[in-house]
């Protein structure tokens, strides 16, 4: 399963990234392919992932942002029992081996706000072994650059990302899609 997702990924340079009821049924809509979902509930999340499966989209939750879940484990094993998600991203490391122990899609998220979280990345991808690792904000193509050299799973750009120009330097500093919640952006 996983390989199959990770080829979705390369062919698909955008990902939509929905943070409001407005944001799904725009992705609904769209050609858009694959699907991160920012936002829910514990009661919701199950409706809208069924929402998106239906029209045919690789669903990721985020299972950071979903209210009602904890960051422990369980939340991971609910998402995995009681919705047809693909995958999840978060940003702790626990989740993130729970998630692969399911069989599920991993994405592992990380803010790069200063010098030692190149440092983090190496350490955590090499210990946790995410599917792909997704970096924000995406607007940093020498940084971009420097962890796609660095680590052996792919990268994608989210955060900040508005224009194909920006969509552009993010694939030439060689992360294999974008994410983003910019409607207009999905549309390009």
């Amino acid at each position: 399963m996983n390989k199959l997702l990770m080829e979705q990924f390369e062919d698909c340079p955008v990902v939509a990234a929905v943070k409001d009821e407005e944001g799904l049924t725009a992705c609904i809509d769209s050609e858009i392919r694959i699907v991160f979902v920012l936002y829910g509930d514990i009661c919701s999340i199950a409706g809208i992932v069924r929402r998106l499966k239906d029209a045919g989209k690789t669903v990721i939750v985020h299972l950071d942002l979903i209210s009602g879940l904890s960051g422990k484990e369980i939340a991971v094993t609910f998402i995995h029992n009681t919705t047809a998600a693909d995958g999840i991203i978060s940003t702790k490391p626990a989740l993130i081996r729970q998630a692969r122990e399911c069989g599920m899609f991993t994405v592992m998220r990380f803010f790069v706000i200063d010098s030692m979280a190149f440092d983090n990345i190496r350490r955590q991808s090499e210990s946790v072994h995410p599917d792909i690792i997704e970096v924000l904000p995406g607007l940093m193509p020498k940084v971009i650059r420097r962890i796609c050299t660095e680590s052996r799973i792919p990268v994608i750009a989210g955060g900040l990302i508005t224009d194909r120009e920006d969509i552009m330097a993010a694939l030439n500093a060689g992360a294999v899609s974008i994410s983003t919640t910019n409607r207009r952006v999905w549309f390009m």
